[in-house]
C-alpha cells in the first residue's frame, strides 16, 4: 500500500515534519518522490519506521540508530528479538521497581521491616537488567558466563553506602576524564588519576582486577559503539582519550 506523507505521519504517530528530518539526515526517504514533489511511502518504510522508533524508545540517537540500520549485516528478524528481549528486562524491571515500592509501603505502614540493602535492591537490579540487555551478549563473550553472574551477586550485595559511593565515583570519572581530554596528555597525572578512579569504580563490581582485563575493557570501549558513544557523550574523542591513558596505566 502507498502513503502520502501525511498519511504515513497519522499511520505511524508521528509529525510530517519528523519525517522531512528523517529524511534530511538520510535516515528515512521515501520510495519514491512525485513530479509534483509528493512523497510515496510503502510498506517498506513502514517497517523501517517501525524499527526506527523501537530504537528511539530504547535511547538510541539517531546516528546511532543510521549506523545499525545502514550495515550491510542488519538482519531485521534478529533486531526483532533484540527488541523483544530488551521490552521483556524493562517489564522485570518494572515489576522488580512495583514490588520494591510495595514492600516500601508497608513498611511505612509498620506491617514489614526493610534492610538498607532491599530498599536499594530494585535499582541495583535495574541497573544490571540494563547492562546486561545492551552490553550483555559482549560481556560474557569476552569474560565468559560465571564472572558476569559474579559482577552481578557483587552488585547485588551493595550496601546502600556502598551503591551511592559508586554512582558519585561514576561522576567524579566522567568530570575528571572530560578535564584530562581537555588537557589532551593521556600520560598526564590528571588521566592517570582518571584510570585510578576507574580501577576503583570496577572494584564495586569486578571480584579479581588485572591490568590485562582492564586494558581489555578500555578496547572495548573504544571498538563498540554502544560503549563509544557513551564516552564521547562525555567529550567526542574520550573512548579513545581514555583508552590510550589505559595502556599507560596498564603497562606491566
Amino acid at each position: 500500500m502507498n502513503y502520502s506523507i501525511n498519511q504515513f505521519a497519522k499511520l505511524a504517530g508521528v509529525s510530517s515534519r519528523t519525517l522531512r528530518y528523517y529524511e534530511q539526515i538520510g535516515l528515512l526517504s521515501p520510495c519514491r518522490t512525485k513530479h509534483n514533489r509528493y512523497r510515496v511511502y510503502t510498506s517498506e518504510e513502514v517497517d523501517r519506521l517501525q524499527q526506527i522508533l523501537f530504537y528511539r524508545e530504547l535511547g538510541f540517537q539517531l546516528e546511532e540508530i543510521k549506523q545499525i540500520l545502514l550495515n550491510k549485516n542488519f538482519d531485521e528478524i534478529v533486531a526483532f528479538n533484540e527488541h523483544m528481549t530488551t521490552l521483556e528486562v524493562k517489564k522485570a524491571q518494572i515489576e522488580q521497581l512495583i514490588e520494591n515500592l510495595r514492600k516500601t509501603i508497608e513498611s511505612k505502614r509498620g506491617y514489614l521491616k526493610m534492610n538498607d540493602n532491599e530498599k536499594f535492591e530494585g535499582f541495583k537490579r535495574q541497573l544490571i537488567d540494563e547492562n546486561e540487555a545492551k552490553f550483555g551478549k559482549e560481556i560474557r563473550e569476552k569474560y565468559g558466563e560465571e564472572t558476569v553472574e559474579q559482577s552481578s551477586a557483587r552488585m547485588m550485595g551493595l550496601s546502600q553506602a556502598e551503591y551511592e559511593q559508586m554512582g558519585a565515583l561514576s561522576n567524579e570519572i566522567n568530570q575528571k576524564l572530560k578535564e584530562a581530554c581537555d588537557e589532551g596528555n593521556p600520560s598526564s597525572d590528571l588521566a592517570q588519576k582518571v584510570c585510578d578512579l576507574h580501577r576503583q569504580w570496577l572494584g564495586y563490581t569486578w571480584t579479581t582486577y588485572s591490568k590485562k582485563a582492564h586494558l581489555g575493557l578500555g578496547k572495548m570501549y573504544v571498538e563498540d559503539e554502544r560503549f563509544k558513544s557513551y564516552y564521547d557523550a562525555i567529550l567526542p574523542g574520550a573512548a579513545e582519550f581514555l583508552y590510550e591513558a589505559l595502556k599507560i596505566f596498564c603497562e606491566e
